[in-house]
């Protein structure tokens, strides 16, 4: 087969048509060990990736120094990537906890997510109400929590973005900013009509019984930044900076890379409130393979599809449920394979703006 023809399949358009299989049907498929959380098994993932991260650290902080000061030049840059990827493999054990997919227990799931999310400086409560959220509403033209789709009518993307340097900037500004301004401002989220933010208690994404929550999210934060600047002024700005600052920049830029390619391709279709229902909405995700950089994300990029339909599932048993249900997906199932770097680009420029089908009333396609 050739690559034209590969790079055809790949671009097909899901079927929009109401799937003759349900939610219910599809759990059938799954074997009933992968919906297990064992204790054991989720900590010992947690344990491996905080040696991992403390091991990085500490070669760092007492080794790097050390070398002559040219060979900083390339030490410096490789532990921040190595400990970029660590923090985001982290992450996403915590975006775990906040699904109740690392144990049986939801007040754990919580202790530990509200710990990892919160030295990754993500308000946990926040984002897990936010992001269930995303989960309830996925790819709704109206109620999307998070990579809401430009309308055509939105001129600055449509006209002014729609090139080249357009593509470039809006992606530049969406990788090294987005998860910062997503947070505070809500950029590329759902419009509220209002201000809203994830650290604001009163803010319209959250629900009375959630304000506390939020409080003390925002809580945890400012302590991870007492603790940052204690260790600023004891250890140097710069310190600070290298062996953890920028790190933490490149999970952000990671997470945000991960999130919009799971959620965005020419082939998925967005839903008004006419035609969308949750089922065709969680099928509007699709899986990507990045090779090797699937350890890095716990195959969360290989499986987000199975992860919308049974958000709890463990990230260990997540690549065997989705290879239980792929069979009766069929074509709704969605996967790329296409390199990272080559799919960020082609989906940046061909993922602009969405417009009614034209035989579809309800249904939307994205449009460059």
């Amino acid at each position: 087969m050739n690559v034209s023809k590969l790079e055809k399949d790949v671009l097909k358009r899901v079927p929009v048509s109401k799937p003759p299989f349900g939610i219910g049907d599809l759990k059938k498929t799954i074997p009933p060990h992968c919906f297990k959380r064992p204790l054991i098994r989720s900590f010992g993932s947690l344990f491996h990736d905080l040696i991992l991260i403390y091991s990085l650290y500490y070669i760092a902080s007492n080794y790097i120094p050390l070398l002559p000061q040219t060979l900083t030049y390339v030490a410096w840059p490789l532990y921040w990537v190595a400990q970029g990827f660590m923090l985001v493999r982290l992450w996403v054990l915590g975006h775990d906890c906040g699904h109740h997919a690392f144990s049986e227990y939801q007040w754990i799931d919580d202790v530990v997510g509200f710990f990892v999310h919160t030295v990754t400086m993500t308000p946990y409560f926040s984002f897990k109400y936010s992001h269930a959220h995303h989960h309830a509403h996925t790819s709704s033209i109206e109620f999307e929590e998070v990579h809401v789709p430009k309308r055509k009518s939105d001129t600055l993307f449509t006209e002014f973005l729609n090139n080249g340097p357009g593509t470039v900037l809006r992606l530049f500004l969406m990788v090294t900013l987005g998860l910062p301004l997503y947070l505070f401002f809500n950029t590329f989220g759902r419009d509220y009509g209002k201000f809203v933010n994830h650290f604001l208690p009163q803010s319209a994404i959250f629900n009375d019984r959630q304000r506390a929550q939020v409080v003390l999210s925002d809580v945890g934060i400012i302590a991870v930044m007492y603790a940052l600047y204690h260790h600023a002024m004891t250890q140097g700005v710069q310190s600070t900076l290298f062996v953890y600052g920028i790190p933490l920049f490149g999970m952000s830029c990671l997470f945000v890379i991960l999130t919009y390619l799971n959620h965005t391709h020419p082939s998925l279709a967005h839903y008004d409130s006419t035609e969308w229902d949750w089922l065709r909405g969680a099928l509007s995700t699709v899986d990507r393979d990045f090779g090797a950089f699937n350890w890095v994300f716990h195959d969360a990029n290989r499986t987000h599809v199975v992860h919308h339909l049974f958000p709890s599932l463990p990230h260990y048993h997540a690549v065997e449920a989705r290879d239980a249900v792929k069979p009766m997906l069929g074509e709704y199932y969605k996967y790329d394979n296409t390199p990272l770097l080559k799919a960020l680009w082609r989906d940046a420029k061909e993922c602009i703006y969405v417009e009614q089908d034209y035989n579809k009333k309800g249904v939307y396609w994205f449009f460059k």
